[in-house]
């Protein structure tokens, strides 16, 4: 497509002034209640969710908060408005507040592809506490779940299947809390579109979400329910694909995590670097790890370890 250097030059000028615009929108009364209100909820979920209620329980939420982006998008079109959009064969949405304690997204859910596409086989418990308004129910059902909560000795293998709980017909205005640590849900039977505005708490999130069949009931998959442990995982692969044996430290600390599966990917990232360094942490961790099954895991490889390091000190 062939884009003009008239058009090109309008661009350039309109990320110039797009600055402006996203000043005036924080500025404005709407982003400043929401970032008020959240402002001494970063550790406290509960208290996050009661304010995020307060927040949704207002019907213009949405649109004040981006009005100001509204009028400089009517201004100039070629404004592009600083939001994240998501997008999959179901749902359309973007993300229209976001702090340290929670996020407010709203969200479009097609009635027309829920009918074409098959019915969803899982379903996904997401560690996180959630407050949403539905402002367009759709004629839609919310399906549900319930799951015992991870606890500090939560082992895949040894979990209970999740089990169902009675539908419920969702409703015009309607804002309800879901704590997604023992709680899923899903949205079905749309008779038109369904329009949500869903506030995700981060604080007191559960270290994995877990997704279950729908049918049996069964566990299949668990994955880290915040971002910041798979960034860890990350950074420490990194380290150790470079060869950087001079960053133990940082592989020690990841060992000491609250999450026993980072603090295992943690040790058998600095074992494949340097085991010999590492040694003595995996002893520590075979008679001590908080989690049976890490110190399960850690007592099995200790003995390996052993073995090779004492082959690689031997001439012979």
């Amino acid at each position: 497509m062939h884009v003009s250097e008239a058009t090109r030059a309008a661009i350039v000028a309109a990320r110039a002034e797009a600055g402006a615009a996203i000043r005036k929108c924080r500025e404005g009364a709407a982003f400043r209640a929401a970032t008020t209100a959240f402002a001494d909820c970063t550790d406290l979920p509960e208290r996050a969710a009661d304010r995020a209620e307060q927040l949704l329980d207002d019907p213009d939420l949405a649109a004040t908060l981006i009005a100001r982006l509204i009028e400089a998008l009517a201004a100039n079109p070629l404004f592009e408005p600083p939001l994240k959009a998501h997008r999959d064969a179901l749902r359309t949405g973007a993300v229209l507040f976001d702090c340290p304690a929670a996020s407010i997204a709203a969200s479009i859910t097609s009635a027309s592809a829920m009918a074409r596409l098959p019915p969803p086989r899982t379903i996904v418990f997401t560690g996180r506490m959630a407050v949403t308004r539905t402002i367009r129910a759709g004629g839609a059902r919310l399906r549900r779940w319930r799951a015992e909560p991870i606890g500090p000795q939560f082992a895949a293998a040894d979990a209970a299947p999740c089990t169902s709980l009675a539908p419920v017909r969702l409703q015009d205005g309607l804002v309800r809390r879901t704590d997604g640590r023992s709680r899923a849900q899903l949205i079905c039977d749309a008779e038109s579109d369904v329009v949500t505005l869903v506030a995700t708490i981060r604080a007191g999130a559960a270290p994995l979400m877990r997704e279950y069949d729908i049918d049996s009931g069964a566990l299949l998959r668990i994955a880290d329910a915040d971002d910041r442990p798979s960034r860890t995982e990350m950074l420490l692969r990194f380290l150790r694909v470079a060869g950087r044996a001079d960053a133990g430290a940082c592989f020690e600390d990841a060992t000491h995590a609250p999450g026993f599966h980072l603090r295992w990917a943690a040790m058998r990232e600095w074992l494949a670097l340097d085991a010999a360094a590492a040694a003595a942490r995996l002893a520590e961790m075979a008679c001590a790890d908080p989690h049976a099954e890490v110190r399960t895991a850690a007592a099995r490889m200790l003995p390996i370890v052993e073995q090779r390091l004492a082959a690689a000190r031997c001439p012979a």
